[in-house]
C-alpha cells in the first residue's frame, strides 16, 4: 500500500519550472524503494493519473531498463537500469566512510592527532582527522591543503608513484615551496627522500610543514589513487620509540583500510 507522505520529499524546494511527466516518472521509481513489486492502479492511484497515463510512463521507464513486467502478474520490479544505478552508488561511497573506523582506532590506540590525507596535483589535501584527547596537541587539519614536499602524507604519496610522475606533479623546476625552514625545497633531495620513504614504507617529518610538530605517514593502496593515514605529533613526544610504534600500528591499520576499500571507492 503506498502512504501519501511518500509522494514528496519535502526536503527539497519545488523546481522554478517543474516537467510533470518527469516528475512523475521519478516519483514512480521511488515507489520501489518501499515494496519490491507495483502494480499498474498502484501507479496510477499514487500519481492521481489515469490508468493510461500510467501505462505509458511504466512502458518508458520498462523501454529504458528501469522496470520490467513479470508475465505472469503484470506487476512491474526494479529492472535491470535501476538495479546497477544503486549498486554504482554504493560502490562509489567515499573512502572517507570506510577510513573513519580506522582513524578513530589509531586515535584511541596511540593517543594523538590521526589525519586521512590525499595528493591534490602537488598539494597535500586533509579528508578528515581525530584529534588527540592531550591538552597538548596538533589540532585538525581537516579541509585544508599543504605542499607535499613539506609534509609527511605528501611524502609518503609521492613515493608511491614513479620518479618522473612525482617530478611532473611538484611542476617547475626551480626551488619547491617551504613552510618552515626544515623543509625540503631543493628537488634532487626531495628525490633522495622519497626514495629512502619507497624502500622504508612510510615518511617522517621533524617540523617540516609547521614548528613543533612531527609526522609519520603511510600510503594506502587505493582502487583509483593512493591515501595517507598520517599521525602528528608534538615534537616534544616523537622519540624513535614513539616512532617505531606508530609506524607499527600505521602499517596494521593501513592494511586494513586497503582490505576494506571496494573496487571502485572514491577517493
Amino acid at each position: 500500500m503506498v502512504s501519501a507522505v511518500q509522494k514528496r520529499d519535502s526536503s527539497q524546494p519545488e523546481p522554478a519550472y517543474p516537467i510533470a511527466s518527469v516528475d512523475n516518472a521519478l516519483r514512480l521509481l521511488k515507489l520501489f524503494r518501499g515494496q519490491p513489486r507495483v502494480r499498474l492502479s498502484e501507479a496510477s492511484d499514487y500519481l492521481g493519473v489515469a490508468h493510461s497515463t500510467a501505462h505509458r510512463l511504466m512502458a518508458m521507464l520498462a523501454y529504458h531498463g528501469f522496470v520490467r513486467q513479470e508475465p505472469e502478474s503484470r506487476a512491474y520490479t526494479a529492472g535491470p537500469a535501476l538495479v546497477e544505478i544503486g549498486l554504482a552508488a554504493v560502490r562509489e561511497l567515499d573512502i572517507r566512510l570506510y577510513a573513519r573506523p580506522v582513524l578513530e582506532q589509531l586515535a584511541a590506540a596511540l593517543g594523538e592527532t590521526v589525519h586521512l590525507a590525499v595528493l591534490e596535483g602537488g598539494n597535500v589535501r586533509y579528508l578528515d582527522a581525530v584529534e588527540s584527547p592531550r591538552a597538548l596537541r596538533v589540532a585538525s587539519r581537516t579541509g585544508t591543503a599543504l605542499a607535499a614536499n613539506c609534509t609527511a602524507s605528501g611524502k609518503a604519496l609521492l613515493a608511491q608513484l614513479p620518479a618522473d610522475e612525482a617530478a611532473a606533479l611538484l611542476g617547475g623546476r626551480g626551488p619547491l615551496p617551504g613552510l618552515t625552514g626544515q623543509s625540503i625545497t631543493d628537488r634532487t633531495r626531495l628525490q633522495a627522500e622519497l626514495a629512502r620513504v619507497r624502500a622504508r614504507g612510510c615518511a617522517v617529518n621533524v617540523e617540516e610543514s609547521e614548528e613543533g610538530v612531527a609526522s609519520v605517514a603511510v600510503a594506502v593502496r587505493g582502487p583509483r589513487q593512493p591515501a595517507a593515514l598520517v599521525v602528528s605529533v608534538p615534537v616534544s613526544r616523537m622519540t624513535d620509540q614513539a616512532v617505531a610504534t606508530i609506524e607499527a600500528e600505521l602499517r596494521e591499520q593501513a592494511a586494513r583500510l586497503e582490505a576494506a576499500l571496494p573496487e571502485h571507492t572514491v577517493i
